[in-house]
């Protein structure tokens, strides 16, 4: 009996050890796409939000640019009565993509966000890291949708993730340091928050986040 379990385990484990493997990295992406997303990201950080919106109108544009553009119409939203309606159809165009995609949910998440349905925003940006675990836009997503519903310990562990996949993304340091500011964490806050300056001193949150660091170190 003994003899039988042994052989049991010995043949179980190597199918127990592959399934505790992390899931595996995305493949390299090609070197163009990822240097229009950097030149647009750059805008992006230096509050140039219409260029990021023109840069997102071509029809075959990556959806990482389209979702920066809905993100820049949601910004530009307090001077522009109709941005929020173009950022509805803007992550729309992400929804159009097939359901095995994660810039779908990301994107349906998204326009749920805007049209305040905080829960299923919450659940839809899950589906996307369910599909694809290491994918950083599907858990900076997730930490936009539990910092709207103020759940700032679970939106930092969001912004955790999604640094740790993303550690030159400038506002998933923006968002977590706000996050672990809301929850009680100057010392994590601070970490993101210097990050975020040296990442993008052009941005128009930097005074913000400046104001911020100086109270919080008197």
């Amino acid at each position: 009996m003994t003899r039988t379990l042994g052989s049991l385990a010995a043949a179980l484990l190597p199918a127990m050890l592959l399934a505790q493997e992390p899931p595996p990295a995305p493949p390299p992406e090609d070197p163009a796409l990822v240097e229009q997303r950097q030149a647009v990201e750059r805008l992006f950080e230096a509050g140039r939000h219409q260029e990021v919106i023109a840069a997102a109108a071509a029809p075959d544009i990556q959806p990482a640019v389209v979702y920066m553009a809905a993100q820049s119409q949601l910004k530009l939203s307090a001077t522009s009565q109709a941005a929020q309606a173009q950022a509805i159809q803007t992550y729309q165009r992400l929804e159009a993509r097939p359901t095995d995609d994660p810039w779908h949910f990301i994107g349906l998440s998204g326009r749920q966000l805007v049209q305040n349905q905080i829960e299923p925003a919450i659940a839809s940006a899950r589906e996307a890291i369910a599909r694809a675990p290491m994918f950083g836009p599907a858990h900076y997503q997730l930490g936009l949708s539990l910092a709207r519903a103020q759940r700032w310990p679970e939106a930092a562990a969001a912004f955790e993730a999604a640094a740790m996949r993303r550690p030159g993304h400038a506002y998933t340091h923006y968002y977590a340091g706000l996050s672990y500011y809301r929850a009680g964490r100057p010392d994590q806050m601070s970490v993101h928050f210097d990050q975020f300056l040296k990442l993008a001193p052009e941005a128009p949150e930097r005074p913000e986040v400046q104001s911020i660091m100086r109270t919080i170190r008197r």
